[in-house]
C-alpha cells in the first residue's frame, strides 16, 4: 500500500476544536451492520451503542495523559518546548530498553527524573543544554536520541511530579489551534483513565460515560482492560511513500491475566471482541500468538498494521476518524476493508461529521478474510 491511497479531502472547518458539551453527545456513522449482511453505514449517535451491538467484550484502554507539555528558557533567555515522551528509569537506559516505567512509579517526592523528550526551540538543544521553568524546576540535555528527541534530566527540590501537576499541560495535538483550557483536563480524560503515561488520549473511549457504560452491562456487554501508553509515534506523520518503509515508535503496553481470560471466555462463547480505539488493536494484536490466543504481560510494540493484515483477535471497532496519510487510518482500512473505509470517510464528509480526537465517532466490522 502507498501512503497517497490515505489521501482523503477534508474541509479544515471539520476538525473538531473542542470537546461536545456532552462526552455521549457525538454522532456515530455505524458499518457494524455488515455481519448481518448490509452493507449501507447508518447515521447514529453513540448513545444509540447498546442497540447496535449483540452482547460483546469491550475492551478499554486504561492510559492516562499526563500533562506532558512544558514551556521553559535558555539562561540567556530563548525560549523552549518540551513534551514529556515517556520517564526512564535511569540515565543509562535506552529507548527501547524495557526498564523504561510509567510516569506514576516515581511518586510524588522524586527530586530527578530522566525522560525521553520531543523539543522545540530557536536552536536546537545540544548535550549540555540547561533549560529553566516555572517553579524551580529545570532540565538538562543528556543525550540526543533518534528520531529528534532528546534525553533530559529533569530535576526539582519540590518533586519533578508535583511540579509538572502544576506547570505541565495537557498536550492536544496540534490539529486543535488553541491552547489548552480547565476543561481539557477532564475532556482530553477518558473516565476509565487509571494509568499515567500516555502523551496523547485514546479517543475512542473519551465518548464513554460511566451512564453508558452501565447502559451496556445492564444490556448483557462485559469490559476488561489493558494499557497501551499513547506516544507521538501513534500521530507521526509517514515519512515514506511506501507504507513498508515506515517503522513505529515502540509504545509500552500490559494486558492484565485477567483481561487474557476474559478474551478466551468470549472466544469460547462466540461473543464478539470490540476494540475501543486504535491502541486497544494495536495492543491485543501485538498480544497475540499465531493462533488468536492473547498472552498476559507487558512489553513494548511497534507493530504497524496496515493492509494486508490478519486480524486474530478483535472483532469489532469503536474508533474516531483520522488524519489523511496517519498510520491510524491505515490500520482501520486493513480492519474494514480499503475501498469500504474510504466510501465511509467520503459519507462521513458529506454528512458533516466532526474529525479527529474532539470529533464524531465510526463503529466498524472486521472485514472478511
Amino acid at each position: 500500500m502507498r501512503a497517497d491511497e490515505l489521501d482523503y479531502d477534508l474541509p479544515e472547518e471539520l476538525v473538531a476544536q473542542a470537546p461536545l458539551a456532552a462526552r455521549d453527545g457525538a454522532r456515530l456513522l455505524s458499518l457494524a451492520s455488515r455481519q448481518r449482511g448490509a452493507d449501507a453505514p447508518s447515521h447514529r449517535m453513540i448513545v444509540d451503542l447498546p442497540e447496535l451491538v449483540p452482547p460483546a467484550l469491550w475492551v478499554l484502554n486504561d492510559t492516562r495523559v499526563i500533562p506532558a507539555r512544558v514551556y521553559g528558557k535558555r539562561p540567556s533567555g530563548g525560549r523552549v518546548e518540551l513534551l514529556l515522551v515517556e520517564r526512564l528509569a535511569s540515565d543509562n537506559d535506552s529507548q527501547g530498553d524495557s526498564r523504561a516505567v510509567p510516569a506514576e512509579a516515581s511518586g510524588t517526592r522524586s527530586r530527578e527524573e530522566v525522560w525521553l523528550c520531543m523539543a522545540r526551540a530557536n536552536k536546537p538543544l545540544q548535550v549540555g543544554a540547561m533549560v529553566e521553568f516555572p517553579e524551580g524546576l529545570t532540565g538538562e540535555v543528556l543525550r540526543l536520541e533518534q528520531d529528534g528527541m532528546r534525553r533530559v534530566r529533569l530535576r526539582a527540590d519540590e518533586g519533578v511530579e508535583r511540579v509538572l501537576g502544576r506547570v505541565g499541560e495537557m498536550p492536544l495535538p496540534p490539529y486543535i489551534r488553541r491552547r489548552p483550557d480547565a476543561s481539557d483536563s477532564e475532556r482530553y480524560q477518558t473516565v476509565f483513565a487509571r494509568q499515567a503515561g500516555a502523551v496523547a488520549a485514546p479517543t475512542a473511549g473519551l465518548h464513554l460515560t460511566t451512564e453508558l457504560l452501565e447502559r451496556l452491562r445492564a444490556a448483557g456487554h462485559r469490559f476488561s482492560h489493558v494499557t497501551l501508553h499513547v506516544g507521538p509515534g501513534t500521530f507521526a506523520p509517514l515519512r515514506s511513500e511506501r507504507l513498508t518503509d515506515h517503522s513505529m515508535h515502540a509504545e509500552r503496553y500490559e494486558v492484565p491475566a485477567e483481561t487474557a481470560e476474559a478474551i478466551a471466555v468470549a472466544r469460547r462463547e462466540a461473543r464478539p471482541i470490540l476494540a475501543v480505539g486504535t491502541t486497544v488493536v494495536r495492543t491485543l494484536e501485538a498480544a497475540a500468538d499465531g493462533a488468536g490466543h492473547v498472552r498476559a504481560g507487558a512489553g513494548r510494540t511497534d507493530i504497524f498494521i496496515y493492509p494486508p493484515f490478519r486480524f486474530s483477535v478483535v472483532d469489532l471497532l469503536l474508533t474516531n476518524f483520522h488524519l489523511p496519510r496517519s498510520t491510524l487510518l491505515a490500520l482501520v482500512m486493513a480492519f474494514g476493508g480499503i475501498e469500504y473505509v474510504r466510501a465511509a470517510y467520503a459519507e462521513a464528509v458529506r454528512a458533516r461529521y466532526r474529525f479527529f480526537s474532539y470529533g464524531d465517532a465510526m463503529l466498524l466490522a472486521r472485514a472478511e478474510a
